[in-house]
């Protein structure tokens, strides 16, 4: 596994810069977060390397094959049980008993047939993050994953993130500082012009 390196990112929305010349290392095997006022460019971030957009200059290299992610949106098959998204993310190939635990250990209803349009937004969110862990991908992107949980769902859903991530490149996008000491990872601090990063203490 290598590091991800962004070197000399730029990329504007009709004509609007968002990132401009941004260089920036994530360490392969290691959890990296990323605050910033709305709407600086993190979410463009996450989508340059998502691969759903490309920069106007620069270069990003080190991505891995295999990616998995959680959205802003949860992007769930609404009509599907939680079981049923997350074997549809991990193909045939699946062991169904990891897959319900996974989902259990999130306080789902793992063996539910019930579809998750009936679900709260907490518990889809939970179902998102699941189906990302669940996909083992090899660097993992999160926007706002714990968004609309609870502090104890939250403080869970740390606990089940940090057991099954198993050395992978984590770039987590959050607005909760109490989040990341959750997840005892540094703190890029992203600045309104998109520009430059800088490491929390």
């Amino acid at each position: 596994m290598k590091d991800i390196r962004l070197e000399g990112i730029s990329f504007a929305y009709a004509g609007r810069a968002v990132l401009q010349d941004l260089s920036l290392t994530l360490p392969a095997g290691r959890i990296t977060c990323l605050m910033g006022p709305s709407g600086c460019g993190k979410t463009t971030l996450f989508r340059l390397l998502c691969g759903t957009l490309s920069p106007d200059a620069g270069k990003i290299s080190g991505i891995p094959h295999r990616i998995s992610a959680v959205f802003q949106e949860d992007r769930l098959c609404e009509d599907f049980s939680a079981l049923s998204n997350l074997r549809f993310a991990v193909g045939r190939a699946h062991d169904r008993a990891r897959l319900v635990s996974l989902l259990d250990s999130l306080g789902l209803p793992g063996a539910s047939p019930a579809p998750v349009r009936t679900f709260s937004g907490g518990m889809k969110r939970r179902v998102a993050l699941a189906r990302a862990l669940a996909a083992e991908g090899e660097l993992l992107l999160l926007d706002e994953p714990f968004k609309g949980l609870d502090e104890e769902s939250r403080a869970a859903a740390v606990q089940v993130l940090l057991s099954n991530i198993g050395g992978k490149t984590v770039f987590l996008i959050t607005h909760d500082p109490a989040e990341a000491a959750l997840l005892g990872a540094p703190v890029l601090e992203m600045t309104a012009d998109g520009r430059i990063f800088a490491e929390k203490a």
